[in-house]
């Protein structure tokens, strides 16, 4: 994210940075940065597909903090990847990045990985607290230096782009924000966040660049999301950077200075573009201005009104506009309450699906999900089997694709995927994507059970908030190849249970009345779980079933979504799932059974655990 190299340049000179107390403040947050900050800072193993307890605990005491010094945040989180595309050279570098990430850790070598279902996790999060956050169409980054800007305040990010946006209150950086480090403050001001904030005028200044309108052909020059430096390389070759700084040449940060140096001629940003293409071959001068100018026109702020989502819900930008996508999806999208996977799939017609630390030598974990993933394909691209009537292609009635990068063994790879064809007597084989908020509750419940393989009559017995996590399972056992062992059945529904007990043990209502034996049964759990784990080994093989799980779990998440949620979505930060935890239990359960008895102090616990293996194995 960013202009490469920039970050670790500051961070060389303290001077470009001023000191900063927050406090009594609105503050703008970039969602991405932060919450890969927090899931980073909270994670103590990458291997076993995240703790999302600790992760939702990490982003409390982060808002938590903000509270105390009495700022008002608001989160602005990234959507699809636009109509345009424009990042896709990039994502698929980033992909191929997880990927080599991912192949590391299953190896036992180090390294770090954002666990599949962060995001949602950290959406769910902001909901619990109360947190406003807008989920923007596209690229945030416009969209929060415009808020910021409207209304004075900082922003806050890890993205160095942010350095380049002309930004009224500045932008500071969250390796700088102190949030844990609360100072108490003298009189009556109260207590402050220590931070620093960027200042551009001093960075201009240091490389004598007459005004800040330059920054965006020096980003845009140097490389960033957008652009492919390759294009600039001739430039590179032939022009003469100030101090000697040939391209790749003068240490670290050497060309970044150089070319700083070097704008430092221009006093405006079309004399620097001007000169650059005279280095370049005639036939390519046009086409090369033009796409430098659209790549600056990305640190201009966005004109999306921000403020009012915030005051009164309403999302309106021009690229959502020209996307021709129902009202209801774009203000469920605006509110995360869909997930760019579904705007990605729809406009685009293709997808993203993000690795885990698997067995490379097997297939993708999300092989087991795709027939969920076809019919969330069908509902957005309107395909029924009565195709004739609603084929895009009624001469030869063929089914619709969508393009999935995933992987294939240790290489990212793009696989053709048919949308899937779904019941005619859904609805009556009347589904189009802009009704299908209409349609009764009964029939979406069912079309999401019938895709999960599962009657409602069986789940009956299990409480609301677990039905789709139990109907996923039963998915899970069915398509999961290998076959899940029992074992590992057994220690997922555990891990599920315990995340109950300590539910109702720490319920702050004081109206709910926790039974004694639940807290008996608490307490010996958490001695179980300090207990050091005699065999410490990684089991890569019960690691891929996880991982095929929360493959399940996060495209069931998607389809109740889709279907306006039929069923209770199950809270992730309750301990829905917890790697290090299911992990050990599996382990445990393998050499010592009785590790099934954990919870027999606690009858209600111990009956809850009866009921869902029953459900699952039945």
């Amino acid at each position: 994210m960013g202009v490469p190299g920039l970050t670790g340049l500051l961070e060389e000179h303290a001077p470009f940075f001023t000191e900063l107390r927050v406090r009594d403040t609105k503050l703008v947050i970039d969602g991405s940065s932060l919450y890969h900050r927090l899931c980073f800072a909270s994670a103590a193993d990458f291997r076993r597909g995240g703790d999302y307890g600790a992760f939702a605990a990490a982003v409390s005491e982060f808002f938590g903090s903000l509270r105390a010094c009495r700022v008002a945040p608001f989160v602005v989180l990234d959507g699809g990847r636009g109509a345009e595309d424009r990042k896709l050279p990039t994502l698929k570098g980033r992909a191929a990045e997880r990927l080599r990430a991912a192949h590391g850790l299953s190896r036992g070598e180090g390294g770090r990985l954002v666990p599949l279902l962060t995001r949602e996790a950290f959406v769910q999060a902001l909901r619990r607290l109360g947190v406003p956050f807008v989920q923007c169409f596209a690229e945030a980054d416009r969209e929060v230096a415009g808020l910021a800007n409207r209304w004075g305040c900082p922003v806050l990010s890890l993205d160095s782009d942010f350095c380049v946006f002309d930004l009224t209150a500045g932008y500071c950086p969250l390796s700088h924000f102190q949030w844990r480090s609360v100072c108490p403050g003298e009189g009556s001001p109260g207590c402050y966040i220590p931070a620093r904030c960027f200042a551009a005028d001093k960075f201009c200044r240091h490389f004598s660049l007459p005004n800040k309108s330059l920054l965006p052909v020096f980003a845009v020059v140097n490389g960033n999301d957008y652009i492919d430096l390759a294009v600039f390389d001739v430039f590179f070759s032939k022009v003469r950077l100030p101090g000697g700084c040939a391209a790749g040449k003068g240490g670290k940060h050497g060309r970044l200075q150089g070319l700083l140096h070097w704008l430092a001629q221009f006093a405006e940003p079309t004399e620097a573009v001007d000169s650059l293409l005279k280095y370049l071959k005639k036939h390519q001068r046009e086409e090369v201005r033009e796409l430098l100018c659209t790549s600056m026109e990305d640190y201009t702020p966005s004109d999306v009104n921000l403020e009012d989502f915030f005051q009164n819900g309403k999302y309106e930008c021009e690229a959502a506009r020209r996307a021709d996508v129902p009202q209801w999806v774009l203000d469920a999208l605006a509110k995360g309450k869909l997930p760019p996977f579904i705007s990605d799939a729809l406009i685009l017609r293709s997808t993203f699906l993000h690795v885990q630390v698997e067995n490379m030598q097997r297939p993708s974990a999300h092989t087991t999900a795709l027939p969920i993933r076809q019919v969330i394909y069908g509902l957005l691209l309107k395909v029924s089997q009565n195709t004739e009537a609603t084929s895009p292609n009624k001469q030869t009635g063929e089914l619709p694709v969508v393009c999935e990068f995933d992987r294939l063994q240790k290489t990212l790879k793009k696989t053709f995927v048919q949308a899937g064809s779904l019941p005619t007597d859904f609805c009556n084989g009347h589904f189009p994507l802009d009704k299908l908020i209409e349609v009764p509750v009964s029939c979406r419940q069912l079309l999401l059970l019938e895709t999960l393989g599962v009657k409602i009559s069986f789940l009956d017995s299990v409480p609301s908030h677990l039905q789709l996590p139990v109907a996923v399972t039963c998915y899970w056992i069915r398509y999961s190849e290998p076959k899940v062992k029992l074992h590992q059945l057994k220690a997922l529904l555990l891990m599920i249970v315990s995340g109950e007990l300590q539910r109702i043990t720490s319920d702050p209502d004081p109206t709910a009345v926790c039974a004694e034996d639940d807290t008996t049964a608490c307490n010996e759990f958490l001695k179980w779980k300090e207990k050091k784990l005699q065999n410490k080994d990684f089991d890569l093989d019960a690691a891929h079933s996880f991982c095929q799980w929360q493959c399940c779990l996060q495209m069931g998440l998607y389809l109740n979504q889709l279907l306006c949620t039929p069923l209770s979505e199950p809270d992730l930060s309750s301990r829905v799932y917890s790697g290090t935890l299911v992990h050990r239990l599996s382990q445990e359960l393998k050499s010592a059974p009785s590790v099934e008895n954990l919870f027999s102090s606690s009858p209600k616990i111990t009956l809850l655990y009866q009921v869902l293996l029953n459900t699952t194995t039945s």
